[in-house]
C-alpha cells in the first residue's frame, strides 16, 4: 500500500495559525477527516469527507477503506503529539503509513498569550481522565498547564488544587476558545477562578 495518512495539526482553530504545509495538505487531500468545526473553516468542495464524532472506530474503518484509494488527511486540533487522535492511528495502522505535520497546541498557545515561558511547567490532561496526586502536589514556583473537560473545569480543578495544598492565592489564568474572536483569557488567582465564568475545553494555567 503506497498510500498515507497525513495526520495535519490545525492548532488552536483560527487559520492563521495553521502551518503552510498543513494547510497545503489539507486543501490538496482528496478524503478530509476530521471535527465539524474543522470541515466547516477547511474542507473545499469535491472533498470526499468524515467527521471525527464519538464513535473512533467507524473513523478507523473509513480511513482504512479510503487508504486503498488515495492518502487520507486527518486534521486534528492543536499539535499531534499532545493527546489527539494520533495514537489511535498508531495503534490500528502501521506507523510508516503515517506521516505528520505539527501544530500549535492550546497549551503553547495560552502560554504565549501570558508572555510566559514553559520550558519547566508541568503539562497534565484532565481532558477524560485525572492526573495523579503526585503530579497534582504543590512546591513553590511549580507551574502546571492543563487541559480540562466538562467535568474538569477552570472551577472544579482550583478546587481540587487547593485540597491538595494549593494556597488559593497562587496566580491562575482560564485561557479560553483561544485563537477565535471570542477569545477569553482571564488572569486571576485559584480562589478567584472558583467565582469566574465556569470554562470547559479550556486550558488552565497555574503559576505557583
Amino acid at each position: 500500500m503506497d498510500h498515507k495518512i497525513i495526520v495535519a495539526g490545525i492548532g488552536p482553530g483560527h487559520p492563521d495559525y495553521v502551518l503552510p504545509a498543513a494547510l497545503r495538505a489539507i486543501r490538496g487531500a482528496k478524503v478530509l477527516v476530521g471535527g465539524s468545526r474543522a470541515l466547516s473553516d477547511f474542507a473545499v468542495e469535491g472533498q470526499r469527507t468524515m467527521t471525527i464524532r464519538g464513535d473512533i472506530p467507524s473513523v478507523l474503518s473509513f480511513i482504512g477503506d479510503a487508504l486503498s484509494e488515495s492518502d487520507v488527511v486527518v486534521m486534528v486540533s492543536g499539535d499531534p503529539g499532545y493527546y489527539s487522535l494520533l495514537d489511535a492511528l498508531r495503534r490500528t495502522f502501521d506507523e510508516n503509513l503515517l506521516a505528520v505535520i505539527p501544530g500549535i497546541s492550546s497549551v503553547q498557545f495560552a502560554f504565549a498569550r501570558l508572555a510566559l515561558p514553559w520550558h519547566d511547567a508541568s503539562l497534565l490532561s484532565f481532558h477524560g481522565r485525572r492526573p495523579s496526586d503526585e503530579e497534582l502536589s504543590y512546591a513553590p514556583g511549580r507551574v502546571l498547564g492543563m487541559l480540562t473537560d466538562g467535568q474538569n473545569s477552570s472551577r472544579t480543578i482550583p478546587k481540587l488544587l487547593m485540597e491538595k495544598g494549593w494556597p488559593g492565592d497562587t496566580k491562575a489564568a482560564i485561557c479560553a476558545r483561544l485563537s477565535y474572536e471570542d477569545e477569553r483569557v482571564v488572569r486571576t488567582t485559584l480562589a478567584g477562578a472558583v467565582s469566574e465564568k465556569e470554562e470547559t475545553q479550556c486550558v488552565l494555567v497555574v503559576m505557583g
